[in-house]
This record gives C-alpha cells, sequence and structure tokens, in this order.
C-alpha cells in the first residue's frame, strides 16, 4: 500500500507535512498536477528573473500556514475536529485550482466572465464526487457557508492564509524584501472569538507590517509599470487573436487554445471545462511565438514584445494623461510603421489599490478584557489609519521609436 503521508520540502517554508491521504489524493490528481504549468505571477519573471513560482507551490505553501494556523487555534482552547481541519485544509489547498494560464489576466478572456473561484468551485464539486463526498465540508469552508465563519476568513478575508504565503513567496522569488513578512508571528497572534478570526491586541504592529508590505508588493511588484504592461499585453493578445478568429483568419494553436479562441459567449458546458483543465502557460507562449510572424501588424507587434521581451516605453502619474499628449503618441506611431492604427498600439493603462479596507471584512483585535475592536479603532496603530485610502496610478505606454 502506497504512503501518503509524504513530506515535501519547500524553500519558503522549508519541510511540509501532509497530515490526511485525501490531501495526497488531490495533489495527485491532474486538476492539481496542472498548476506546475501555470506562473503564480504571470509575466513577472521579465521584470523580475527569479519569479518563475507556480501556483503550485503556492497552493501547498498556504495548506502548510493553514495547518500551523489551526495548530495555534487548538492550542488556545479552539475546538476544531479532524473533519474540519481536513475541510480547511483542502479548501485552501484547492483554492486556485481553477486558475486560467497566467494566473488572472486572461480569465475574462477565455472564458467570459468566469471567475478563477467559480471555475475551482466547480472543479472542487467534480473532485468531491470522484472522492466520495470526502470535500464537501471544504467546498462549504471555500462559499462561507460552513457555520463557524473564522474558517472560511482563513480561506479568504483581508488576512488569510493565502495572503501570507504568496506574499513570503513572492517576496522571496521576485527579491524584493519589503514582502517579506513574520508569517509565524501572524499565525501565533490568531484567534477565535464568536466564531470569528481576530487577532490578540498585542500583534497589532506584525498586523500593519503585514498590510504595509502587502501595499509595497503591490506598488513595487504586481502593480510595477512594466508588469502592468506585460500583463495588459497578454490581454491584449488574447483579444486581438480572438477578433482575428472571428474574422476568419485561421491561426495557428494548440488544439485546447483553438476551441477558446472561437468559443462564443455562453454558459460553461462540460466540454468547456473539460478543455479548460488541459490548458496551462505552455499554450499561450507556444501560440505567442508562432504568432509573431502573423501577418496583423498589431498581433505581430504584441507577441514580438513578450517572446523577445522588447516592451513599449512607459510614463507613470498619479494623474491622467492629456487627451492631447496621447494623441500626439499615436500620430507618432501612425508615422514611425506606416499604419493607420496606431490607437491600436499606444494605451493608457490605470491601477488602483486599497491597501486596507474599513468595512469589507475588516481586521479586529481581541483586547485582553476580551473586548473585541477594529483594528483601525485600536489607539495601539500607528498606520492603519493611513492606509484605509485608495490610490491610483496611470500607466501611459507606447511603442519605442
Amino acid at each position: 500500500m502506497q504512503n501518503k503521508l509524504k513530506i515535501i520540502n519547500d524553500p519558503v517554508h522549508g519541510f511540509i507535512k501532509i497530515p490526511h491521504e485525501i490531501l495526497f489524493d488531490v495533489i495527485e490528481h491532474p486538476y492539481f498536477q496542472r498548476l506546475r504549468r501555470i506562473s503564480q505571477t504571470g509575466l513577472l519573471n521579465l521584470i523580475f528573473p527569479g519569479a518563475t513560482h507556480t501556483r503550485f507551490h503556492h497552493a501547498i505553501g498556504a495548506m502548510h500556514l493553514m495547518f500551523t494556523a489551526l495548530e495555534t487555534l487548538k492550542q488556545k482552547g479552539v475546538a476544531i475536529s479532524v473533519e474540519e481541519e481536513k475541510g480547511a485544509m483542502l479548501a485552501i489547498l484547492m483554492h486556485d485550482i481553477g486558475h486560467g494560464p497566467f494566473s488572472h489576466a486572461l480569465e475574462s478572456m477565455l472564458m467570459d466572465d468566469w471567475h478563477h473561484e467559480n471555475l475551482s468551485l466547480l472543479l472542487m464539486n467534480r473532485l468531491n464526487d470522484e472522492f466520495g463526498g470526502q470535500l464537501s465540508t471544504a467546498i462549504e469552508m471555500f462559499q462561507g457557508k460552513y457555520h463557524r465563519k473564522f474558517f472560511n476568513q482563513l480561506i479568504s478575508s483581508q488576512l488569510d492564509v493565502d495572503r501570507l504565503d504568496y506574499l513570503n513567496r513572492d517576496s522571496f522569488f521576485t527579491g524584493v524584501s519589503e514582502g517579506n513578512i513574520n508569517t509565524q508571528r501572524i499565525i501565533s497572534m490568531m484567534n477565535v472569538c464568536e466564531e470569528e478570526l481576530v487577532i490578540d491586541a498585542k500583534g497589532v504592529y506584525s498586523i500593519e507590517n503585514f498590510l504595509t508590505a502587502r501595499m509595497f508588493m503591490y506598488w513595487q511588484v504586481y502593480y510595477h509599470k512594466t508588469s502592468a504592461l506585460a500583463e495588459f499585453i497578454l490581454v491584449k493578445i488574447l483579444e486581438r487573436a480572438k477578433y482575428l478568429v472571428s474574422e476568419g483568419v485561421d491561426l495557428p494553436a494548440t488544439e485546447n487554445l483553438k476551441y477558446f479562441l472561437h468559443r462564443g459567449k455562453s454558459a460553461a458546458t462540460d466540454e468547456d471545462v473539460e478543455r479548460f483543465t488541459q490548458l496551462d502557460d505552455n499554450d499561450v507562449v507556444q501560440a505567442m511565438k508562432l504568432w509573431q510572424k502573423s501577418e496583423d501588424f498589431v498581433l505581430s507587434y504584441w507577441c514580438k514584445c513578450v517572446i523577445q521581451r522588447n516592451f513599449p516605453k512607459t510614463i507613470i502619474s498619479s494623474h491622467p494623461f492629456d487627451e492631447k499628449f496621447i494623441d500626439e503618441k499615436i500620430q507618432n506611431t501612425n508615422d514611425f510603421f506606416g499604419i493607420d492604427n496606431g490607437d491600436e498600439l499606444v494605451h493608457q493603462i490605470t491601477r488602483s489599490l486599497l491597501p486596507y479596507d474599513t468595512e469589507k471584512q475588516p481586521i479586529y483585535l481581541l483586547q485582553k478584557s476580551g473586548k473585541v475592536l477594529k483594528l483601525d479603532e485600536s489607539e495601539d496603530q500607528l498606520l492603519s489609519g493611513l492606509i484605509v485610502h485608495k490610490t491610483k496610478r496611470y500607466i501611459l505606454a507606447f511603442p519605442r521609436m
């Protein structure tokens, strides 16, 4: 009989235990193994060369942090059954199972308005049928329908194990130290009050450090002007390819990607889901390599930008760019390339971030008196009051000449 209680060596967290056989069975499933071929950070490795880690790495890491968090809560007297532990670990393990190629960027392009969480849920239900209902608790927790709310908050909230893992992991692989947070300290401060996740009040500065680290990672890494541009170009490539296909142009692509290029707007069918689970970053990279030679100038231009890493120029500003300035860039593009659709190659991209939302699932601090207080209302907080405002940046991208 196969030993399923394995140990995985992870560069971020060290040795990770798989304490339940069902976790191993899910990890071994083709749906989950596909995550090895999907980048955790899209095209970030074109800006930060070390960022080659995958969704597979992240899901395993988040599962480990969930186990650590549950052990901490048990030590503080929170009753958690074996079934609940399995459910929470399975839910976080599978939270990204429905991700499309290159993470968030291409989701809506391939499957209309299907958010990856919808697909994750659909795939979880399929796996649940396959494993004889062993994932039912996990699905309830993932959807926020489980009667003990803190399980869902550990999976998805402003302070969940998903964020704790990806911040440390992305910081590690990009080499950007501002994202490096003390995960163990934060988890050790977790507690439960009336079935809600709270933080022991003495952990207030660790939480503020986590929130500011996340903000810095967004502006320095995820929303870095070239990162934002690379993600934008990916969407433009798929958008252009779908348009050309609708005009009758035959574009070379793998069978599954071709299927989605031809797919119209409609509810997801069984075939859609089956083909989607066969799709990964490799399909898109292969297509971009081939489309560099497309007769369509716009498609060819965008694909060369990515494959040859020859990105357009970018300017970043905290204010929108002047229309006349943008028109000037379009005219220069038309003149330089001898085309009349330069507006397809000049774009203003926006990125906005609300580092901490005081209304939507706020973080609560548990005082020694047993009283619970919102983070931003605590007298001890230093920074939370400064990061409750949305910041916005504008990036203008135009061809190099």
